[in-house]
């Protein structure tokens, strides 16, 4: 019967140990690797929020349009970087500019501007004798702009329906703005007098009653899109003349028809 050799029991600790500190070595540079993998895996998308951020802002206009800074590549780990600027600078012909344009496209606010003044041209040819007897005004806001038109010359005290002698200017505004399609706001207002008839017991409601008397003439009279238009009665709380004299009351007591902005 052969004999087993007998080994140190130190001896076979220590071969354990050695084949365990290699596993765990192993194991180690494994794991630096899964987290040297991720933390670049983290760096692109902080790049990437970076520069969106960045675009964002250029378009808001915090930052300056004109920039000589070389484009960013979203595909670099670090976007604003000095080292990325040098290795992109061949790519710069491909990016182009980041900044957008100051030039405003077709359909803008410089469009809108240009034809909201084209339709006050337009209103004031077309009115230029209602204008001349203070029966009408034209000015503009920063929604629009704002056709005012006074009491005296549109309705009778204390009613709430059109004179038949101001239906011939009301065309001509009809004509003017049905081959648009700008939403209008109609706005009653009045003088802070009381007023207290048969028919409107308040200021609040010989406003309003007036705005959408305009309102429904436009729709039955002119074939307006009723989702173009709105009605608000606002009695004296928007004077634009002193109430302190009657020149100022009849200012005050007019129905304003707002050519919005759309933007």
């Amino acid at each position: 019967m052969s004999r087993r050799r007998k080994r140190p029991r130190g001896h076979a600790n220590h071969e354990r140990w050695l084949v365990s500190y290699a596993d765990f070595i192993t194991l180690l540079f494994a794991f630096f690797v899964v987290l040297y993998a991720s933390a670049q895996v983290d760096q692109r998308k902080v790049g990437k929020l970076a520069l969106a951020i960045q675009v964002a802002f250029q378009e808001l206009g915090v930052f300056p349009v004109s920039s000589t800074q070389i484009p960013i590549d979203p595909n670099e780990p670090m976007p604003f970087s000095t080292v990325q600027v040098i290795q992109n600078a061949k790519h710069n012909t491909e990016f182009g500019r980041v900044s957008p344009s100051t030039k405003d496209p077709p359909g803008t606010a410089a469009q809108e501007e240009a034809d909201l003044s084209t339709v006050r041209s337009e209103l004031e040819q077309t009115l230029q004798g209602e204008i001349a007897q203070h029966e009408v005004a034209l000015h503009r806001e920063t929604e629009g702009l704002v056709l005012s038109l006074r009491e005296f010359g549109f309705f009778d005290s204390g009613s709430a329906t059109m004179k038949s002698t101001a239906l011939p200017a009301l065309d001509r505004i009809a004509s003017v703005l049905a081959t648009r399609s700008c939403q209008l706001r109609i706005e009653g207002h009045t003088d802070n007098v009381p007023i207290h008839t048969v028919h409107m017991a308040s200021n609040w409601e010989l406003s309003t009653a007036r705005a959408t008397e305009l309102v429904r003439l436009l729709i039955v009279r002119y074939h307006f899109a009723p989702d173009r238009l709105a009605a608000a009665g606002y009695a004296e709380y928007h004077p634009i003349a002193t109430n302190d004299t009657d020149q100022g009351r009849a200012l005050n007591r007019r129905v304003d028809l707002v050519i919005l902005k759309s933007q």
